[in-house]
């Protein structure tokens, strides 16, 4: 077996980019896709505690306007314009910051720099956090819910043994892994 990882934060067409399977965080659309959850994933507000000294901790949805947020150009929840919070990720909040990336681990690390909030899946983050360069944020309304990691495979090829197993791999990997989903 061989594996070519590929690390992004982009939308890959498995047929097109002649991939057998992606991982994909998040709530999944409608597709025809095969879809297999790896493992539930929950979304974090954190900032770093230097950030935080200098411009006062955020308690409510509407102190996020008076913040640097740090947005995700390719997240439509939690992106460059608007976060969702709330359960169901309905109640959208208007953000703006200094810098935005297409890269939630570059934004964590703008985020321990002092650069602003971040708000983003929590394994991203969770290293920050246990190590005490970012402090969760707790406000009025909770984080969305994230939905989960899934790997997908494209429904009219069957994967091969190979690829099943790696599947299999890491459907019991990531949740062995902690709970810092």
């Amino acid at each position: 077996m061989t594996i070519e990882l590929g690390f992004n934060d982009r939308y890959v067409d498995l047929l097109e980019e002649r991939w057998d399977v992606a991982v994909r965080i998040g709530r999944l659309a409608n597709s025809a896709l095969v879809a297999r959850k790896l493992v539930a994933m929950r979304v974090v507000l954190c900032a770093a505690p230097s950030y935080l000294a200098r411009r006062g901790t955020p308690t409510r949805l509407a102190d996020l306007g008076d913040h640097d947020c740090l947005g995700h150009t390719n997240a439509s929840l939690a992106g460059t314009t608007s976060w969702a919070f709330g359960k169901d990720g309905t109640i959208k909040v208007p953000i703006s910051g200094s810098m935005c990336s297409d890269n939630g681990e570059a934004l964590v690390r703008a985020a321990i720099a002092g650069q602003g909030l971040v708000y983003g899946p929590r394994f991203i983050a969770a290293e920050a956090l246990r190590a005490g360069q970012l402090s969760e944020l707790e406000l009025d309304e909770p984080p969305m819910m994230l939905g989960a990691a899934y790997a997908i495979t494209h429904p009219t090829r069957r994967p091969a043994a190979k690829t099943r197993a790696w599947i299999d791999f890491l459907a019991e990997a990531l949740p062995a892994l902690g709970t810092d989903w």
